[in-house]
């Protein structure tokens, strides 16, 4: 149940930042600032992270995953971390 509840929490994620990029007039702009806090936000997460009982690993799965879709990517992880 809880891996239906992730996937669909990041599906729905994908499609908003796709439509988010897509309306946006500086477009590449917009993916690199949504990239880099996404990066940021994952290693920020990774680094403090066991101070509230959550481990997010720096794996190719995590990293892409907040690369491509940002800081929601990072906190549907956390919740689904929670679960």
């Amino acid at each position: 149940m809880e891996k239906i509840i992730f996937w669909s929490l990041c599906g729905t994620a994908l499609l908003a930042m796709t439509i988010y990029y897509a309306t946006r007039l500086k477009r590449l702009k917009t993916v690199l600032y949504g990239a880099v806090t996404g990066i940021v936000s994952l290693m920020l997460v990774n680094y403090f992270g066991s101070g509230f009982g959550t481990d997010l690993p720096l794996n190719i799965f995590n990293v892409s995953g907040s690369v491509i879709l940002g800081v929601p990517f990072v906190i549907c992880m956390v919740i689904f971390n929670f679960l």
